[in-house]
C-alpha cells in the first residue's frame, strides 16, 4: 500500500523536493511525513518494500528513506534492487547500536544512516545535506568556473576525471558510478594528491553540516569506492591507506 502527499495545486511535478518514506510502521510514516511537509517537502509514503520498488524505479523521488526491517521485502533487498538501476540518494533507518545493519547498508550503497529512535531535526538536516550535494551548479553562460579544493570545476588527476556539476566520474575514460557521499570524499582526496586526509577531514568534506558520523562510516565508503573502481580497473590502487593517519590519493 502506498500513500502520496501531492502539491496543493495538483501539479504532477510539485515544486518541493520529493522524499519517499518506506517503513511498515504507520506511526513513523505519519510523523516523519508531517515534519517533512512542514519543511516544504512533498512526501510519498510506502508501507512495504515490494510496493515501493516499482514506484521508486518508475518515478524516482529526489531522495528516499528506508527502514531496514520490513515484511515482504526488507530495506537491504530494496536498496540492492534500487542500486542495480538507480543512484537515488538513500538514507537508512537502522536499529540502535546495530553495527551490522549500518555496515551492510553502506556497503550496498546507502548515502547515510540514522539509528532508531532518531531525532526528526537530525533526519531533516541529513536530508537537506544530501540534497544540497546532489544539486547541479548553475553558472552564467560563458563564465568559466574557477577551480578550488571544494570547487565545481572539472578535476583531472592522472587517469581520474571528475565533473562535480554533473556528478560524473571516469577512470581511464570508463564511467564509475559513485554516491554523492563517495563523490565528495574522493573529490577531497583528489583535490590535493599525495596529501594525507584524516578521517575527520573527510567527514567534514562529505558531511558539512555538523552531522555526526563515526570513523567506520568513512572506512566503509572508501572500501566501497575501491571496489567500484576495480570493476573497471582491477589494478586500481590510487587511494592509499595510511594506518593511524587517514587516506591519500595518488595520481601517478
Amino acid at each position: 500500500m502506498s500513500m502520496t502527499s501531492e502539491s496543493p495545486n495538483g501539479d504532477s511535478k510539485p515544486q518541493g523536493k520529493e522524499i519517499a518514506l518506506v517503513d511498515d510502521d504507520r506511526n513513523i510514516l505519519t510523523t516523519v511525513s508531517i515534519a517533512l511537509q512542514a519543511e516544504g517537502f512533498v512526501t510519498r509514503l510506502y508501507s512495504d518494500g515490494e510496493t515501493a520498488l516499482k514506484a521508486l524505479l518508475q518515478n524516482p523521488p529526489d531522495l528516499a528513506v528506508f527502514d531496514i526491517k520490513m515484511p515482504k521485502m526488507d530495506g537491504m533487498e530494496l536498496l540492492s534492487r534500487v542500486r542495480a538501476q538507480s543512484d537515488l540518494p538513500v538514507i537508512f533507518l537502522t536499529s540502535k547500536d546495530d553495527e551490522a545493519d549500518e555496515e551492510a547498508g553502506l556497503e550496498l550503497g546507502a548515502d547515510d544512516y540514522i539509528a532508531k529512535p532518531f531525532s526528526l531535526r537530525l533526519l531533516i538536516a541529513r536530508i537537506r545535506a544530501i540534497l544540497r550535494r546532489k544539486e547541479p551548479v548553475e553558472r552564467v553562460p560563458g563564465e568559466e568556473a574557477l577551480p578550488s579544493e571544494t570547487g565545481h570545476a572539472s578535476l583531472t588527476r592522472g587517469r581520474l576525471f571528475m565533473d562535480p556539476a554533473r556528478h560524473h566520474v571516469r577512470w581511464d575514460d570508463k564511467p564509475v558510478s559513485l554516491t554523492v557521499t563517495e563523490f565528495l570524499i574522493l573529490e577531497a582526496l583528489a583535490a590535493r594528491p599525495g596529501v594525507i586526509k584524516s578521517r575527520n577531514q573527510l567527514m567534514d568534506a562529505a558531511y558539512p553540516d555538523d552531522v555526526f558520523v563515526d570513523d567506520r562510516t568513512v572506512d566503509s565508503h572508501i572500501k566501497r569506492m575501491r571496489r567500484k573502481f576495480r570493476v573497471v580497473d582491477d589494478t586500481f590502487s590510487a587511494i592509499d591507506t595510511l594506518y593511524g593517519a587517514g587516506y591519500s590519493f595518488t595520481d601517478g
